[in-house]
């Protein structure tokens, strides 16, 4: 794989420290190199997109957002929604990355605009096969705007 001059930033929105530990694991196991920032539920997600307080005040735009769907506060269903409602955030691909395979959270992802839809493997090699191909996809294969 090809991979970009400069590491593209991930925002990884997962409540779950062991998927968010795996996922790590993942992306530097398969020499992606990533800057990966991480949240722990929706709204946090839309305070780091939106620079609020002072954590997130110096937070970098991702270029890739992998949001799980069931997380506490402000689920994945309702992040989705609100980041593609604003004019400043609609643009950043979102790919849905969560352990539900039900057909009405696939169809509901992809209508409110999510960009993909991956269900997290229960395998650790599967869910690492998993993340290398996303990383094939994402950063050798598709081409994302130009940062400003």
């Amino acid at each position: 794989m090809n991979a970009p001059m400069q590491p593209l930033t991930i925002l990884l929105v997962e409540d779950e420290p062991a998927d968010a530990h795996l996922v790590k694991t993942a992306l530097s196991e398969n020499h992606i190199l990533a800057d990966l920032r991480q949240v722990i539920d929706g709204r946090e997600a839309l305070e780091y997109l939106r620079h609020q307080g002072p954590r997130f005040a110096a937070a970098p735009r991702p270029d890739l957002i992998l949001l799980d769907l069931n997380m506490p506060r402000m689920d994945g269903r309702e992040c989705l929604a609100a980041l593609k409602r604003d004019p400043d955030l609609c643009n950043i691909p979102v790919v849905v990355l969560t352990t539900s395979d039900v057909e009405r959270d696939v169809v509901s992802s992809y209508t409110l605009g999510a960009a993909g839809y991956i269900t997290k493997p229960i395998d650790v090699l599967q869910f690492m096969a998993a993340i290398r191909d996303l990383g094939v996809y994402w950063f050798a294969l598709v081409r994302l705007p130009q940062r400003k």
